[in-house]
């Protein structure tokens, strides 16, 4: 028809006008012309709720102004509520327009009205549910109650019905029921009256070894807990991504769009983004960890592990880790459930929390990670600990012990600086020990030679490092996880030496960030640019750095935000930080 060609603006105004004319269909006239209209108005509906789904209250009313008449009038027309799923629709489209929280009074007052409206669409049709139309009678409401308290007291009164555990010996809801109830709690998710009956739905798990809630339910519920329009318990939350593979999956995937999509930089952030995510939670069942690692793995593949899914692995897994030590009462599953391709020793020995160990003894720890990775690597006997791949793949969830590696190579508290740099080169190289391995090796041992001597070089120049990392060369041979094992140690020098500060700036901006590589900054250890600002005390020994030098800092701000990078940076009186280094 022509009207499926106007936008929806344009639409909306002619379903209100007929809205209108069709009154409650008194005459025999404006009966033919609903039925007449009635495939065309679903598709509308349809579309309608599509463009709700995505807005809050306010943006609704500000798009559609008059969207209430529209829906108020249609939910009291009982042609458009009999017909196919118009009635469904329209509950949902109530729903978007509900407000968790609202913030002034016309929104109490839509609350008020929606809810009524709701009532009147479940009392007058059982949606063709029988099981539900059954419940409902059995607990005394046969005739329309239109007051907001009905479907509180039906949530409370369905609640009842569902035993505290799988053993209690009450009078159960059939399962076939309970289907039913679910399918009918979907246009509903959003209402807080429901939410008693959401959370027993969703913990109970009946006496059948197939699901026994709708794939509808489970899939509106994440959708809704992703998008915040309801607040669940962390027990109902896991128990739906534990039997709801997809919802699950939408979750992880949801999570990373969130963390790519987004200027996230300061550390605290990106670590409460994922901690309110409750995945790294839920991820102390093995079931939901593994799946989620998956995820995780082949997002590695697919960008040829680039530093920003790094970054999201290591500190998802800081998180996870927390969770899991967190209550020692709780029910704690063995290591190996989390990590079966993985050397039980080497996970033993990368969950040490380097902030537990002395300073003085992170070389050491690091010696044994080293020696006992390039066992299980090079022991090809050692089938039962997996590929290199699975090995590196562990590795990089711990990669804070990476960073602590690069530091301890340029602070003389290396007693054996090869076993480091074969760590460090494994990290950024994770091949079979082939050519190419070979000359990474030599390369990295030469770099770091020549970064050693850096040190007492006075004045010192960016030259001089572009010198050291073959940056001036035109040969362009190193591979470049080779090249970012480099720049990973150059910006430690930066940091460690006397007079790195004079040419931070600089080298930041022209060898990182104007050659596209400012996420490789965000995967250095968390605080890494915070240690060489002074805060009343210097944060680490061997840091020097006056106040005069931090105007510069606020000068490279101004250059990254102007090349759209997503370096932070934050200051208050006290002290000045770059984050996201």
């Amino acid at each position: 028809m022509a009207q499926d060609r106007l936008d929806l603006p344009l639409n909306f105004e002619f379903w209100l006008n007929k809205a209108v004319a069709w009154g409650q269909t008194t005459t025999l006239e404006s009966q033919q012309d609903v039925c007449l209209h009635l495939p065309q108005l679903q598709k509308f509906l349809q579309q309608i709720y599509e463009t709700l789904k995505h807005m809050d209250f306010s943006m609704a009313i500000d798009r559609f102004p008059l969207i209430g008449q529209l829906l108020g009038r249609l939910c009291w027309n009982p042609f458009v509520i009999g017909y196919d799923e118009n009635q469904k629709i329209l509950m949902w489209c109530l729903c978007c327009l509900y407000c968790s929280e609202p913030q002034n009074s016309i929104e109490v007052e839509a609350n008020i009205w929606i809810r009524s409206l709701l009532c009147h669409l479940l009392s007058s049709s059982k949606l063709g549910l029988n099981e539900v139309g059954s419940v409902i009678q059995a607990l005394g409401y046969t005739s329309p109650d239109y007051y907001p308290e009905l479907l509180k007291n039906v949530s409370t009164l369905l609640v009842l019905k569902f035993p505290l555990s799988n053993t209690e010996s009450v009078e159960r809801i059939p399962e076939r029921q309970i289907k039913a109830i679910s399918l009918l709690c979907v246009p509903l998710l959003t209402l807080p009256d429901i939410l008693p009956l959401l959370e027993a739905l969703l913990t109970y798990h009946g006496g059948e070894p197939k699901e026994i809630l709708s794939s509808e339910f489970l899939e509106g519920v994440n959708e809704a807990f992703l998008q915040k329009k309801i607040v669940l318990s962390e027990s109902a939350v896991f128990s739906l991504w534990l039997r709801h593979l997809p919802s699950l999956e939408k979750a992880t995937l949801h999570l990373f769009e969130k963390l790519t999509s987004r200027y996230i930089n300061i550390p605290e952030e990106l670590e409460g983004v994922i901690k309110d995510s409750l995945l790294p939670q839920a991820a102390c069942h093995p079931s939901i960890f593994r799946i989620v690692d998956e995820i995780f793995r082949n997002a590695l593949l697919e960008t040829n592990g680039t530093s920003e899914v790094l970054t999201i692995i290591q500190v998802f897994t800081q998180c996870f880790v927390q969770a899991f030590q967190k209550d020692s009462k709780q029910l704690k599953f063995p290591l190996k459930s989390y990590f079966p391709y993985a050397s039980p020793s080497l996970v033993m020995i990368l969950l040490q929390d380097p902030e537990d160990l002395p300073r003085g003894l992170w070389c050491q720890h690091l010696n044994h990670i080293s020696k006992t990775l390039k066992n299980i690597v090079e022991d090809q006997s050692t089938q039962s600990c997996g590929s290199p791949f699975e090995q590196w793949f562990l590795f990089i969830h711990f990669g804070e012990w990476a960073d602590i590696a690069a530091e301890e190579l340029l602070m003389w508290r290396a007693e054996s600086p090869e076993a480091l740099l074969w760590l460090l080169a494994f990290y950024y190289n994770p091949h079979d020990q082939n050519q190419e391995w070979i000359q990474t090796m030599v390369d990295v041992r030469a770099v770091h030679g020549h970064i050693m001597k850096l040190f007492d070089r006075t004045p010192l120049s960016v030259k001089d490092l572009q010198a050291v990392a073959g940056e001036s060369s035109e040969d362009g041979t190193r591979q470049p996880s080779t090249q970012r094992f480099i720049r990973h140690l150059l910006l430690n020098f930066l940091l460690f030496s006397s007079e790195g500060h004079t040419i931070a700036q600089e080298f930041i901006v022209s060898e990182i960030i104007n050659r596209g590589k400012v996420l490789e900054l965000r995967a250095i250890r968390k605080g890494f640019l915070e240690e060489i600002i002074l805060a009343g005390n210097l944060r680490k020994p061997g840091v020097e750095l006056r106040r005069e030098n931090i105007p510069g800092m606020w000068e490279t701000q101004r250059k990254c935000l102007e090349l759209g990078d997503e370096v932070s940076f934050s200051r208050n009186s006290k002290e000045a930080s770059v984050i996201g280094l």
